[in-house]
């Protein structure tokens, strides 16, 4: 019985894991977001020079937000 009681609850707390997902922002809310003041860094030149070393230095381009397809014609 105990077994079946613990089980039953396990289901249901792996179930509840597919409710609908919804976003955490609200698209009104997303403007706050793109404030310069959120940004990780405090110097936003800095930071694309640095993007621009690691870009060169991996020899790849993208997941740090800057254009380009690795062409190099940026």
């Amino acid at each position: 019985m105990n077994k079946h009681l613990l089980s039953a609850a396990a289901v249901l707390l792996l179930l509840s894991g597919c409710a609908g997902i919804e976003p955490w922002v609200k698209p009104y809310e997303r403007d706050k977001l793109a404030d310069p003041i959120m940004a990780f860094g405090r110097h936003p030149v800095a930071l694309q020079h640095v993007a621009h070393v690691q870009d060169s230095r991996e020899a790849a381009k993208g997941a740090n937000g800057s254009g380009g397809g690795g062409c190099g014609c940026n």
